[in-house]
């Protein structure tokens, strides 16, 4: 079968039943043949949460502006850790919510109206919807939250099975921090992780969510059982996040220490001031662990549920989920009212494109 023909969209039910350790064995062989041709041809793809198109955001590499190796920290692990905040953003309040998880979540919140929970994505923090949040603040109660392993929330040791960030895990966090400000219903927008953590939230607490916006993504257990070289090149830290503990993180931490005296715009120091710590870039691999784990062994659980609440779902025109698959298609077979577009801005678009994205979120959660 064709790479073509392989990224067609299908129905979730046909496509092969999972085998984790033969997926993850294929796309580690295809990492490595990947990962020589990328050496030798001097760099990688823009991918999911380590690039951000025309937005301009931070990557992988630059979250972690935090120094050293574990153990070896360095002067600009020091300083990530030290560095001040960026400004708030206008008219949010800063909050610190403890869960009933035993994490705290931090989050802000703004506005007056319906409320609309905010969520990011990798390696980015509430802060990437600066230019969003504001805006959609005038007639919507906007909270804006770090996802657990992120920014300011609680960055737990993983654990061996990698469930405490799990995207149920993230998931109930969230629905715990807007039940904390007294809203049992709300809609939801999630870019990046910030959507995967959605997509749960939409299957374990159906009730809860009213509308969801998926920012350029597709299901995980889709990208997982359509594994391609295509895929691995775009996405190949994908594969190379899921590496035991510390082989990562290390890796992670190596990099950022040429990039510690740039960080660029404030935006990036942001991201980099917690995301950028031993303990953030660590939050971050757990992320992507527990997707290739305990995730799909609950999505495999979930085929036969579908997303109940109207869906609209966004992606970066030319990038690599537009190139490389239907998301439409894909994500009708996964809810029951899905519409979608492709948008400018890349693949953090609320950073490239702010104003065309809020005019999407406006038109949907009005509707």
């Amino acid at each position: 079968m064709s790479d073509d023909e392989t990224l067609r969209p299908t129905a979730d039910r046909d496509a092969p039943s999972l085998e984790r350790r033969s997926v993850l064995r294929n796309a580690s062989m295809l990492f490595a043949g990947t990962a020589l041709g990328q050496a030798l041809a001097g760099g990688a793809r823009a991918q999911e949460g380590a690039g951000a198109g025309a937005a301009g955001g931070a990557d992988a590499g630059a979250l972690a502006g935090a120094g050293a190796p574990e153990g070896s920290r360095g002067a600009a692990a020091a300083e990530a850790d030290s560095s001040a905040a960026a400004p708030p953003i206008p008219g949010f309040t800063p909050y610190d919510i403890v869960t009933s998880g035993g994490v705290t979540i931090h989050a802000v919140k703004g506005g007056e109206g319906p409320p609309v929970l905010l969520l990011h994505g990798a390696p980015l923090t509430h802060y990437t919807w600066r230019d969003v949040a504001p805006r959609l603040a005038e007639e919507f109660t906007v909270v804006a939250a770090d996802l657990r392993g992120y920014g300011d929330s609680s960055k737990p040791q993983g654990l061996p099975d990698h469930s405490n960030y799990s995207k149920r895990a993230s998931a109930l966090d969230q629905i715990e921090v807007m039940r904390h400000f007294g809203f049992d219903r709300f809609a939801l927008v999630g870019q990046d992780r910030g959507g995967r953590v959605g997509h749960r939230m939409a299957l374990d607490h159906p009730d809860a969510v009213t509308k969801a916006i998926f920012i350029d993504i597709v299901p995980t257990r889709y990208l997982y059982t359509h594994v391609t070289l295509d895929f691995v090149q775009a996405y190949f830290h994908w594969f190379s996040f899921l590496q035991p503990y510390p082989i990562p993180e290390n890796m992670l931490l190596e990099q950022a220490a040429a990039r510690a005296r740039n960080a660029g715009s404030p935006a990036r120091a942001e991201y980099q001031r917690k995301n950028g710590t031993p303990e953030g870039v660590h939050g971050m691999c757990e992320d992507y662990r527990a997707s290739a784990s305990i995730d799909l062994e609950h999505d495999e659980a979930d085929l036969d549920r579908r997303i109940r609440c109207p869906l609209h779902v966004l992606w970066a025109e030319g990038g690599s989920m537009d190139r490389l698959y239907d998301v439409l298609a894909i994500w009708r077979e996964r809810g029951t009212n899905v519409t979608g577009k492709a948008m400018p801005g890349g693949h953090n678009m609320q950073e490239g494109a702010p104003d065309e994205v809020l005019a999407e979120l406006r038109a949907f959660l009005r509707a």
